[in-house]
């Protein structure tokens, strides 16, 4: 390094010598062309051969300046790509990507974000909802390879905790209650008359092995099953949407929902939850392998877990 000339009289030599025209390096530049001509001759100075022939208007190439235009030239986009790594690097140490099923991403995770923010302001979070992240089996074969591969730096599944080569942090349970719009719980006076109503279900729920919906909800209470009119949605959030619209009665989670609730838009109908084995967890790398960013979201996920969440008895019907 020592044998190299000042950078800038290199990178002004480089333009000077690509346009073949001192003022139109200037112009690149945004310099004068005295500031063009001084470095140049300054450079020219410091290696001891010229590098321009200065015509009245124009200048031309030396075959000293020719011989090394091409390396230099390509010396300088190298140069200029590791700068752009380097500021990439920046920038992305401050990205997380975060991947959840769309009920939760969308119910919990997203009117969550703006503490997120208030905590890291200059992070920034892109939050994927997919249901591959629900669980089919309690030894789930998703792992460290599953993650990277995705580019997902903290992920939120369903399921039942067994990740071999991650660290599961257990996040809240899954209990289920039926919950309805205000309009159609007035018409409800008790479990027989549930039974007469369009029962919907979230098919997240069904991807799971061992299954939970409403014949095991109608089951653990001891009632007798019977024919059930069911209907299905491709997941929570379309199920929520038709709740919503009074369209039926769904068996859905009470963290979840408790927006709803609480906006008086859903009512829980029976205070006696169905519940699940499956719980939400937050897997990620784990310490000592992620980067700071995805650590600190992940710490955020369990604090605001943790946080007590409002009760819901004023709204439950205790038929």
């Amino acid at each position: 390094m020592s044998r190299l000339p000042p950078l800038i009289a290199l990178s002004y030599f480089e333009v000077a010598a690509r346009t073949r025209s001192f003022a139109a390096a200037a112009k690149e530049l945004n310099v004068t062309p005295a500031a063009i001509s001084h470095q140049i001759k300054s450079l020219e100075e410091y290696l001891g051969v010229d590098l321009f022939v200065r015509h009245h208007r124009r200048v031309s190439l030396t075959p000293a300046a020719r011989v090394a235009l091409p390396e230099l030239h390509e010396g300088f986009h190298t140069l200029g790509r590791a700068v752009d790594k380097i500021r990439a690097y920046g920038e992305e140490r401050l990205i997380v990507t975060v991947c959840a099923e769309p009920l939760f991403a969308t119910k919990w995770i997203v009117p969550r974000l703006h503490r997120f923010y208030a905590r890291c302001p200059d992070a920034e979070v892109r939050l994927q909802a997919s249901l591959h992240t629900v669980d089919r089996l309690r030894d789930s074969v998703f792992g460290l390879a599953d993650l990277k591969r995705a580019g997902i730096d903290v992920s939120v599944r369903l399921g039942y905790g067994n990740y071999a080569d991650l660290e599961p942090q257990r996040m809240m349970g899954l209990d289920l209650v039926p919950i309805c719009a205000p309009e159609l719980a007035a018409t409800v006076d008790g479990v027989d008359t549930l039974r007469g109503l369009p029962l919907l279900c979230d098919s997240t729920l069904t991807r799971i092995n061992e299954p939970y919906g409403w014949k095991e909800w109608f089951r653990q209470q001891g009632c007798e099953i019977g024919r059930l009119r069911e209907l299905r949605f491709g997941n929570g959030l379309l199920a929520l949407e038709a709740a919503m619209a009074g369209q039926g009665v769904l068996l859905g989670s009470r963290d979840l929902h408790q927006a709803e609730v609480c906006a008086g838009k859903l009512s829980v109908l029976f205070d006696r939850p169905l519940n699940c084995d499956q719980a939400y967890y937050v897997v990620s790398a784990g310490t000592g392998l992620e980067r700071p960013i995805a650590g600190q979201f992940r710490e955020w996920l369990l604090e605001e877990a943790d946080i007590t969440s409002p009760g819901l008895a004023g709204d439950a019907a205790q038929v």
